[in-house]
């Protein structure tokens, strides 16, 4: 299977390129640096050759945020640099912001695990060891990485139950490439079973580091900042179509009983905010579309944002939130969104039954009362409506408190395993 996969990957590395090239067309690609994925002239090499070099490699912006405070708690340690790759162009440009004064840390786009491609990257920057990070299982890469003798391992791994189904109609290349690993770090007990079932060496959980994701709490200069203080509101964050109107819907049952209430609509793709706004008008509530650095319309039942990145302008102010990709039945197996920033930001989490992608996490908020599972409007609108009492605060400096000592465990324990691993490998 392997082979078959070396040579597919081969033979549709000119498909590939097309690819790339549209997606840099619709603007989903780096204008420039795209061709760091598609190109070996464009690696763009800088290491120090005197220097050991640890390549981590997180596919988007939320595993790239995970690893921060484990390559921050390596950057103390003398004769180390970093080549950090990711995928998407937003994880790109966190990485340029947050490395740029680095001299160390090079980050590139990760090229396609086309078999010559990935030998050649591999040949050129020559990494001590490597860290995959969540579900980045390359076979290309793994193959090429044990047969150079250069280590590698797994953090935060995930294998949910339908991966797992996959890979055991394969099960002697799966136990073939996860035995490949010489340190797989779970990120819950489901998926450190799944790897122990496939032969994965030096098996650990110690917790999801996405929880050591670090965001800003302190309420910035926002040119909402007053609308946010005086206004009652709640957030829908993450939602799929279907949602909104549900949302929306609780919405209506809350201003029977709350004076001009308003809510916060941050769909999980922007490009159905006019789809949304049809529906407001439907629902006979009066809607914003919000863009980047806008002024919220007082006058505006429902504010629907249309941008990227700025959610948390929003949430640090919020008392309750409602995630998305959670009441669709159809993605039962594949449900949820990440609830970690809104509950490090002190809101109350709401999410319908469907989980899957994050249980364990929720787990966690349900027994520290951050979170609850609704499965009804009248739910949802009964526990909002308590929520947005005026004396009820947000639970900030609680949330916080707990967070700091899971983060603290999480990231003890992680180190310790990671820089005995590696004082291993060097010795």
């Amino acid at each position: 299977m392997i082979l078959f996969y070396r040579v597919l990957s081969i033979f549709f590395y000119p498909l590939l390129i097309i690819l790339i090239f549209v997606r840099k067309f619709l603007k989903k690609e780096h204008p420039i640096r795209y061709k760091e994925k598609i190109f070996s002239s464009n690696f763009n090499i800088k290491k120090n050759k005197n220097l050991k070099l640890i390549w981590f490699h997180a596919a988007s912006i939320g595993e790239l945020k995970s690893i921060l405070p484990i390559i921050h708690a390596l950057k103390k340690k003398d004769g180390l640099e970093f080549l950090i790759t990711t995928v998407t162009l937003s994880s790109s440009d966190l990485a340029s912001k947050i490395f740029k004064n680095d001299k160390n840390i090079f980050h590139r786009f990760f090229p396609l695990d086309s078999f010559f491609l990935m030998k050649t990257f591999l040949n050129s920057w020559k990494p001590n060891t490597i860290f995959l990070v969540d579900s980045e299982i390359w076979p290309n890469l793994i193959y090429l990485s044990k047969k150079s003798n250069i280590s590698l391992s797994i953090i935060n791994a995930r294998i949910t139950e339908k991966t797992f189904k996959r890979w055991k109609l394969f099960p002697k290349t799966a136990k073939k490439i996860f035995s490949s690993f010489d340190l797989c770090l779970a990120s819950n007990n489901e998926s450190k079973d799944y790897l122990l079932n496939f032969n994965a060496n030096n098996v650990e959980y110690f917790g999801n580091i996405k929880f050591l994701s670090k965001i800003e709490t302190i309420k910035t200069q926002n040119p909402n900042e007053k609308f946010l203080d005086e206004n009652n509101f709640w957030c829908a964050i993450s939602t799929h179509k279907n949602e909104e109107k549900f949302c929306l819907e609780v919405h209506l049952k809350l201003m029977e009983k709350i004076k001009n209430l308003k809510i916060i609509l941050a769909p999980r793709h922007i490009s159905r905010v006019y789809e949304i706004e049809k529906l407001c008008e439907r629902l006979k509530l009066s809607s914003q579309i919000l863009n980047n650095d806008e002024i919220i319309s007082d006058s505006k039942d429902v504010i629907i944002i249309n941008s990227f990145g700025n959610l948390n302008k929003f949430l640090v102010y919020a008392k309750s939130v409602f995630i998305g990709k959670s009441l669709i039945h159809k993605l039962k197996d594949d449900g949820g969104q990440n609830p970690i920033e809104p509950a490090k930001l002190g809101c109350k989490i709401y999410h319908g039954p469907y989980v899957y992608n994050f249980q364990e996490i929720y787990q966690i908020l349900k027994i520290n009362n951050i979170s609850k599972k609704i499965h009804d409007k009248d739910s949802l609108a009964k526990n909002l409506e308590i929520d947005l009492e005026k004396s009820n605060t947000k639970n900030s400096e609680k949330f916080s408190k707990l967070f700091n000592n899971l983060e603290n465990d999480i990231l003890n324990a992680t180190m310790k395993k990671i820089d005995n691993f590696l004082l291993n490998e060097n010795s």
